[in-house]
């Protein structure tokens, strides 16, 4: 396997074992420039289970899913087995008979691999092999592969090459004569390593280089959000399930230029732009990767400098698919994500889109009370989205009156430069201002407040 930006000595060589059928789904991540090379669409099985206490539903919904990730990394998903069992086999996962019954079925229909929608351990990976003559991937596989095609910028590739290696080495694997030792010689240890530990230790190594790369660009996003902090203006991170249209709603709301494509996973790197509210304040809106059912934890520590974004915002904009078949289920996986990063407990705005392709999203809107429905295609009610955001934004501020004598300048500039000024006039002691101020800049300037109970009134 090629990772994308692999350096030369750090490629390993395909497993020595001896190929039993074309296939192996672009072996997780293609070639260097993070495209997969395809002579044909590999034909694949998709196997789902079902435990006890599962919902049907889910899992069907599960395994479509499923089959549009297949389809999205290049693939097509030819036939389905469903199973019902009351807990996981340890060594296959499903079972030796049913692993069997499958192999059948991959024969008849000259399958190149079988894609479970459950994760399987390297083990249970490596019986189901042996046993189906063929390929046996999971989602998590399958995540990965369209991740390494869709990443374009070096970090992205970093982090998608991190989530690659991390999750390839408890399966790294040789056999025969792959296995045999290295010659002893001079400054050797022993008679000399098995081509299995020098691949492992290459791929540790690797491990090492890219963390330390993404360490530093995590240090770098630190200067950036401290640059930005002090501007005083709030950050919005736009976040939500794979192709709900986050990027274009970041396209129309901040006249940006973000990559869309109505498929999974089209974008994978943060974009940042100011956004002009119409109540006069600016904030920084990021449009994020998208999420998915049963995301791979691998992903999701690899991403964690692009997800620190989402974590320190000040308002998460939760684009909803408001045309798709399971929206209730795609919010519950999004939310499960944010907790995983620890951003639970950021304030969330509802927006679902797609109000254009029939009533679903309006519907949505009326049952969740402060969303709102929109079409990031169209235009509708892009308006209304823009001044909510403002209403949250401007919320998390307090409304204030000082008065500034007239020999603190530095006092005035600095009303000026951390708050929203709403009016201003000249009296006899001082400059009277009217302005929204972060409640730590109040407090700083608590002695020329006059009133800060002002009520709420449009400006």
């Amino acid at each position: 396997m090629h990772e994308p930006g692999d350096e030369p000595d750090d490629t390993l060589e395909p497993d020595g074992e001896e190929e039993s059928h074309r296939g192996a789904f672009g072996d997780y991540g293609g070639e260097s420039s993070g495209l997969i090379e395809r002579t044909f669409r590999e034909r694949i099985i998709l196997v789902g289970v079902t435990q006890d206490g599962d919902d049907p539903e889910l899992a069907d919904a599960s395994l479509d899913e499923l089959a549009l990730l297949v389809d999205t990394a290049g693939a097509d998903a030819i036939e389905r087995v469903h199973q019902r069992r009351t807990s996981p086999d340890p060594a296959t996962f499903i079972g030796s008979g049913k692993a069997a019954e499958i192999k059948e079925i991959a024969e008849r229909i000259d399958c190149d691999t079988v894609v479970f929608d459950d994760e399987l351990s390297p083990a249970q990976q490596f019986n189901l092999e042996k046993i189906l003559g063929r390929s046996a991937l999971d989602r998590t596989a399958v995540i990965l592969d369209i991740f390494a095609q869709n990443a374009s910028t070096l970090e992205g590739k970093a982090q998608v090459e991190l989530a690659q290696l991390k999750y390839r080495l408890p399966r790294l694997r040789r056999s025969g004569g792959s296995l045999s030792q290295q010659g002893g010689g001079t400054g050797t240890r022993g008679p000399g390593e098995t081509q299995l530990e020098v691949d492992r230790r290459r791929l540790v190594r690797r491990v090492h280089k890219l963390e330390a790369d993404l360490r530093k660009v995590q240090d770098h996003r630190v200067t950036q959000s401290k640059a930005r902090s002090r501007t005083r203006n709030r950050a919005v991170a736009l976040v939500g399930y794979t192709n709900a249209g986050k990027s274009s709603l970041l396209n129309r709301l901040a006249d940006a230029d973000v990559l869309v494509e109505d498929r999974l996973f089209a974008t994978l790197d943060a974009t940042t732009r100011k956004l002009a509210l119409p109540g006069g304040e600016t904030v920084f809106a990021t449009d994020t990767v998208g999420f998915v059912r049963k995301l791979p934890h691998q992903l999701v520590t690899a991403f964690k400098t692009t997800l620190d974004v989402v974590r320190d915002a000040d308002l998460l904009v939760h684009v909803v698919d408001g045309s798709g078949p399971d929206p209730t289920g795609s919010m519950a996986a999004v939310r499960e994500v944010l907790e995983e990063i620890g951003a639970g407990d950021v304030p969330e705005l509802l927006v679902f889109n797609k109000s254009d392709q029939g009533s679903g999203a309006e519907r949505l809107a009326e049952r969740y009370e402060g969303s709102v429905a929109t079409s990031a295609h169209s235009g509708h009610q892009i308006d209304l989205v823009m001044a909510t955001i403002g209403d949250r934004v401007r919320s998390m501020t307090e409304l204030a009156e000082l008065v500034v004598p007239w020999d603190r300048g530095d006092v005035l500039a600095s009303v000026h430069r951390e708050g929203q000024v709403l009016s201003e006039s000249a009296e006899e002691h001082g400059m009277r201002l009217r302005a929204r101020l972060e409640p730590s800049s109040l407090g700083a300037l608590r002695e020329y407040v006059v009133d800060d109970e002002l009520e709420e009134t449009s400006t």
